[in-house]
């Protein structure tokens, strides 16, 4: 594995595994008045046009990563809106 794609997947990694401990507290915990719904809003428009931009380009790493990133964060944006 070069360099290059041992940095790419671990940061594809990193960043997708990051949103598993939030969704997962807002899951249990029902809270999100801290949460901006604009920022998770556009965030999520942004990780849907990554996955576009990967499929366009056939990156798997761009793929996977923001299938997984685009679930997860699609997740949180559910419960924001439906537990205010």
């Amino acid at each position: 594995m070069a360099i290059t794609d041992w940095i790419g997947s671990s940061a594809a990694t990193l960043t997708t595994t990051a949103f598993i401990p939030q969704a997962w507290k807002i899951w249990r915990t029902r809270h999100t008045a801290d949460i901006s719904l604009v920022m998770y809003a556009l965030f999520t428009l942004g990780v849907a046009l990554w996955l576009i931009y990967g499929i366009l380009i056939a990156s798997w790493p761009i793929i996977i990563a923001n299938s997984i990133t685009l679930l997860l964060a699609g997740m949180v944006l559910a419960m924001k809106i439906k537990f205010g």
